[in-house]
């Protein structure tokens, strides 16, 4: 029996590692053209993305880590079973049950090794993000300007940009909130920018465009510009804070003393409750995609590899959006937040449990 526990787990490691560093990469992928972007067009240093691009690594194994799981054990059990050695397993008189032994063990030493991953080591990863980004505003504002997005990273100012090319904007649009008065509105077809060296701020030439802003007295009324050339100086130096960490960015002891600081303040804690559970119930997502995997590939005896990934794939899926949809549900004090965000992993155990009854029995 040792022969073949060690047999199992020796196919189980290539697939495993093999599918891992595959959706990492293909996750990675979709934050790289970003990335390149600023470093090519903003002129950002590339050490800074590079360190940018690494912390993005160990906040996706929170996700990529139980998919692996999961492809790895559907693939190896898949295997076997078209090449009829579970058949051959279990005419030795070895009971399928005893397989999953090793299975279960290695999925709780994997999801225990996940437990310091979202709780140590993926918050820091996504704090230190928020530092670096925040700090690549204050070395280079003119990263911070992207088009299709509000930007608020400016001190009373609010920009949206439509396009942009090089150093040219294209349909701009800037809402200035001012204390006791209306909002200023500036809207400009063409704009071109540049960052002020030495400083932290960023000049903007606006052109062709108006400047409108409600008339206390009558608010029917506007105060209009037209301007052929207009410039604006969007400033960062008021605006470099400390960076507070976010719920995704702290530590299960941290989001248990900020909880109690606002129960003590009677404020809603549902948002740092629901990200406390849910570092701990993703957590345990691996050993439970291992004991859904086992039966799905056992029981589905001659399907292609290929149909089995699909349903690989559709497992994973159907349990994040289940536990995102969760995660909304306590957000908003549908209910308690323990019993809500272990809902996917109870009721995926109690799946599993079932495939597993069938296929050992």
């Amino acid at each position: 029996m040792k022969i073949l526990r060690t047999y199992i787990l020796k196919e189980c490691i290539v697939p495993f590692l093999l599918s891992l560093v595959v959706l990492t990469c293909v996750f990675l992928l979709g934050n790289l053209i970003q990335l390149a972007n600023l470093v090519i067009n903003k002129g950002v240093n590339p050490s800074t993305i590079g360190h940018i691009f690494l912390l993005y690594i160990p906040v996706l194994l929170g996700y990529t880590l139980p998919i692996a799981c999961l492809v790895s054990v559907i693939f190896t059990f898949s295997r076997l079973s078209l090449d009829n050695e579970i058949l051959a397993i279990r005419s030795s008189g070895v009971h399928l049950a005893r397989l999953l032994v090793p299975l279960c063990v290695v999925g709780v030493v994997i999801s225990l090794l996940a437990v310091v991953l979202n709780e140590r080591i993926i918050p820091y990863a996504h704090h230190e993000q928020r530092k670096l980004l925040k700090n690549l505003g204050v070395k280079n504002p003119a990263a911070l300007l992207e088009a299709g997005l509000f930007i608020h990273a400016f001190e009373n100012q609010i920009l949206f940009i439509h396009r942009i090319e090089d150093n040219k904007m294209y349909n701009v649009t800037i809402y200035q909130p001012q204390p006791n008065r209306p909002t200023r509105t500036i809207i400009a077809k063409r704009g071109e920018f540049s960052a002020v060296p030495g400083k932290d701020q960023v000049k903007l030439k606006l052109m062709d465009g108006t400047s409108d802003e409600p008339n206390l007295e009558n608010p029917e009324n506007f105060y209009k510009l037209n301007f052929k050339n207009y410039f604006i100086t969007l400033d960062l130096s008021k605006n470099q804070k400390e960076v507070e960490k976010k719920p995704r960015g702290m530590t299960l002891q941290e989001l248990r003393e900020e909880i109690d600081k606002h129960e003590r303040l009677l404020v809603d804690t549902a948002q740092l409750r629901t990200e406390y559970y849910r570092k701990i119930t993703w957590s345990f997502a691996s050993l439970i995609f291992i004991l859904l995997g086992f039966p799905a590939a056992v029981i589905t005896h001659r399907r292609e590899k290929s149909a089995n990934i699909v349903i690989a794939v559709a497992f994973a899926a159907l349990y994040y959006l289940l536990s995102l949809g969760c995660e909304a549900l306590s957000i908003q004090n549908i209910g308690p937040a323990a019993w809500v965000m272990w809902t996917p992993n109870i009721l995926a155990g109690i799946g599993a449990f079932i495939l597993n009854q069938k296929c050992v029995s």
